[in-house]
């Protein structure tokens, strides 16, 4: 698996860099996985994080550059700490050691063969928890084939309909086209939502959209893909947490919190197409304090 670090064609980037000889492309990523956080979280959406928390592993580095990204600090600054296939088969194991609900691998596109195998390795020795796979979905059809029978929950951010706002805001050429090729490939995969008898889910696809100030229209473009492509077969999270950080201040336009009126007109919107299966925010949303501090805990 680690093989296909040695022209490296993870994401649409495809770089086709040597990561195996110490060679760094696009998304900055290394031979070893590079870890900033492993800890409890509450802050998912109710049937992930539960009442006990989701295991998140926050990943370093990213295929994106995202001017508004909250997780600056380590999807471009790359702060973390690597660590190899052993100790993050051990993070696994510590996370379910904590008894939270499920690991939850947050942007892990450019690890993908680090994560299969510290999966393998874990599940030798007693790793049992579903598998939640947090991801920008700048993905190819490929690499989330390889993940069949090891990821049972995907988690896709859903970002832009327009792919003018995903190279100006995000540097993301192509990315609805990729972004939904993934998707549908993650919804043939893990099939429709199973919960267990608590609420928790254990199979299936939520999709995420954070919705964007000045973005209306093409947040309601997002919510038309993806009502008409899977109807109630996936559920559908719409997110009103934007919070102008890192870079925002570059763009006035994105440079401040989304308007509660719009966000209202997005729920409205959503449920006169039909929607059902879907998760909403509450107010205040909006605030650094929801942001993780990136402090090697659990790494």
């Amino acid at each position: 698996m680690l093989g296909r670090l040695k022209k490296c064609e993870l994401c649409p980037r495809k770089c086709r860099v040597n990561r195996l000889e110490g060679e760094i492309g696009y998304c900055r990523a290394g031979l070893e996985a590079k870890v900033a956080l492993a800890s409890l979280h509450y802050w998912e959406e109710p049937c992930i994080s539960g009442t006990k928390g989701s295991g998140t592993v926050f990943f370093s580095h990213c295929n994106l550059r995202c001017l508004f990204c909250q997780n600056y600090q380590i999807s471009q600054h790359g702060t973390g700490q690597e660590v190899a296939i052993a100790r993050l088969s051990q993070i696994f194991l510590e996370q379910q050691d904590r008894q939270a609900h499920n690991l939850n691998l947050v942007t892990p596109v450019h690890y993908v063969p680090q994560i299969i195998a510290g999966l393998e390795l874990a599940r030798s020795n007693g790793f049992r928890l579903p598998v939640v796979y947090n991801t920008n979905s700048y993905e190819t059809v490929e690499t989330i084939r390889s993940l069949a029978g090891y990821v049972d929950v995907y988690l896709p951010d859903l970002k832009y309909y327009d792919d003018r706002y995903a190279i100006i805001y995000s540097g993301a050429p192509d990315y609805f086209a990729q972004a939904t090729r993934a998707i549908e490939e993650m919804v043939s995969q893990v099939g429709t939502p199973r919960f267990d008898e608590n609420g928790l889910i254990q199979k299936g696809v939520i999709i995420r959209h954070l919705a964007l100030p000045g973005l209306l229209e093409d947040s309601k473009r997002i919510i038309e893909y993806v009502h008409h492509t899977f109807g109630n077969s996936v559920y559908f999270s719409l997110m009103n947490q934007y919070t102008p950080m890192f870079r925002a201040q570059e763009r006035p336009e994105i440079n401040q919190p989304l308007h509660p009126t719009d966000y209202e007109a997005l729920i409205d919107y959503a449920l006169s197409l039909g929607v059902e299966n879907g998760f909403i925010q509450e107010d205040d949303t909006s605030s650094v304090l929801f942001v993780p501090k990136f402090d090697l805990r659990g790494v």
